[in-house]
C-alpha cells in the first residue's frame, strides 16, 4: 500500500487576510509620502526662481540708490548733486513720459547721479529754451586733450544745471567738435537762458524704477526707463509689491558762510543757493535774493530758510506724501516741471519688495500669504509670497551724517 504523500504548509484565510491587510497598510504609507515628495519636487525649483529674482530686484535697485546724488567732481557746479536739484524723485520723471508735478508714487521711484566720465564741463554759450537746443562747450579742467567734444557722444544722456539749480536731463542727438545738439524729452527747456561758464552739463544716470500690474493678462513686473525717449524694459517678472519709504533731514537748508559771488560752491549745507539780494532767478518765479529754499527776511533784509525745521538735527524723520507735494517748488510754482523742495531732504530710502510663485497651482487663495489667489486647494502644495525689506542712505545724500 502506497504512503500518500504529505501535504505542503499552506496559509489559513485569517492569515492570508492579516497580509493583505499589512500590504495595503504599507503601500497606504508610500503613496502618502510619494505625494508630498512629487508637490516638493515641483515647490523647490519654483522657490529657488523666486529667490533669484528678488536677488536681482533688490542688487538693481541697491546700486542704483547707493549712486543717487553723484555729481560733478571737477567745473565749478562740482559736489553732490543735492547742492542743486533733488536727485531722488517719488515719480517719473526724465523721461518723455513724466509724471504731472506734485505726483507722489510709493511704487514709483526716480534716482539721479553722475557716472565715472570726463563728459563734464560748461556752456560756452547760451542754450535757448527749445525741445532742441544748440550748444557750444567750454574746455574744461578735465576734458580729453585731443577731444573737443569734451567726451560728449551721440545718444548719450546728460543734464543741464546752473547754481541755483535750475536744470534740465536732455539727450545728446549731435555731437561734433565742440558743439552739441541736445533735446529736453517730452518738452522744452527750464531755463529760456542757461547762461555760460556758470551753466554745467554732464553725463548722466537717468533711472526710473516702478511696478507694472496688469491683472487681467496675470503680469506683475519690475520695470525700468533709462531717460530720454526709449521704450521701459521689464527686469523681474512676478513681482507683485514695491514700496518706497522716504527718511530725510529735518533741518532745513542753510547758507554756509561761503559768498554768493564766489563763483564755486557749494554755498549751502544743501540745496540750490539763493540768488543774490539784489537778483532774481533765472525762472523769475520768486522775489530777488529768494528760491524755493530761501526767503528774505522783512525785517533784517538777511537770506533765512524758506522750509520749516521737522525736528531736532541728530535723528532723521520719516517724510510723508503730504510733505512732498505741498511745496515750495522748485524752481517756482508756474513751473512745469516743479518738484517740490522737500525732496532735497532725503536721506535715507525702506525698500520693500514682494515677489509671487509663477505658476498658479502653487498659489492658495488670496489673503496674508498670497496677493494674487492661484489654484492649489491643498496647503501641502502652496509656496508662499517671499518679501525683502531694506534700507540704504545713499553716499552721496549723506554730507556730515
Amino acid at each position: 500500500m502506497k504512503e500518500r504523500p504529505a501535504l505542503s504548509p499552506g496559509f489559513s484565510s485569517i492569515e492570508v487576510i492579516a497580509a493583505m491587510a499589512l500590504t495595503l497598510a504599507i503601500a497606504s504609507v508610500i503613496v502618502a509620502l510619494v505625494e508630498p515628495s512629487r508637490d516638493s519636487f515641483e515647490a523647490q525649483p519654483e522657490a529657488v526662481d523666486m529667490q533669484q529674482r528678488l536677488r536681482v530686484a533688490a542688487g538693481v535697485l541697491y546700486n542704483d540708490l547707493v549712486m543717487a546724488g553723484a555729481g560733478p567732481y571737477q567745473g565749478v557746479n562740482k559736489g553732490s548733486l543735492d547742492y542743486y536739484f533733488a536727485p531722488v524723485r517719488p515719480f517719473r520723471f526724465g523721461t518723455d513720459r513724466d509724471d504731472p508735478a506734485g505726483t507722489f508714487k510709493t511704487d514709483t521711484i526716480t534716482l539721479i547721479y553722475v557716472p565715472a566720465t570726463v563728459a563734464q564741463t560748461t556752456l560756452a554759450t547760451i542754450a535757448p529754451a527749445a525741445g532742441s537746443a544748440d550748444v557750444r562747450l567750454n574746455r574744461g579742467p578735465g576734458c580729453p586733450l585731443a577731444d573737443a567734444g569734451c567726451g560728449f557722444r551721440a545718444g548719450m544722456k546728460a543734464v543741464v544745471f546752473e547754481p541755483g539749480g535750475v536744470h534740465d536731463p536732455v539727450a545728446v542727438t549731435e555731437a561734433e567738435s565742440d558743439f552739441l545738439r541736445v533735446e529736453r524729452a517730452g518738452g522744452t527747456l527750464t531755463d529760456g537762458a542757461y547762461a555760460p561758464a556758470t551753466t554745467t552739463i554732464v553725463e548722466t544716470i537717468n533711472n526710473v524704477y516702478y511696478l507694472k500690474r496688469d491683472a487681467a493678462a496675470g503680469s506683475y513686473q519690475l520695470m525700468s526707463a533709462n531717460g530720454g525717449t526709449g521704450p521701459d524694459r521689464p527686469l523681474v517678472d512676478h513681482l507683485v509689491g514695491l514700496t518706497f519709504v522716504y527718511y530725510g533731514d529735518p533741518q532745513p537748508p542753510m547758507l554756509n558762510g561761503k559768498p554768493l559771488t564766489d563763483p564755486i560752491g557749494p554755498w549751502t549745507t544743501y540745496g540750490p543757493a539763493p540768488p543774490e539780494p539784489d537778483r532774481r532767478i533765472p525762472t523769475g518765479g520768486y522775489p530777488a535774493g529768494e528760491n524755493c529754499t530761501f526767503i528774505v527776511d522783512a525785517t533784517s533784509g538777511i537770506q533765512t530758510p524758506r522750509l520749516p525745521s521737522l525736528g531736532d538735527a541728530g535723528a532723521l524723520v520719516r517724510l510723508t506724501g503730504a510733505q512732498l507735494t505741498d511745496g515750495p517748488w522748485c524752481p517756482d510754482e508756474t513751473n512745469p516741471g516743479r518738484w517740490d523742495a522737500d525732496l532735497l531732504r532725503i536721506r535715507k530710502v525702506r525698500v520693500t519688495i514682494r515677489v509671487q510663485a509663477a505658476i498658479a497651482r502653487l498659489r492658495g487663495p488670496a489673503g496674508i500669504l498670497f496677493t494674487n489667489g492661484g489654484t492649489s486647494k491643498r496647503g501641502t502644495r502652496w509656496l508662499p509670497d517671499q518679501e525683502i525689506v531694506f534700507e540704504v542712505s545713499p553716499r552721496n545724500l549723506m554730507f556730515d551724517r
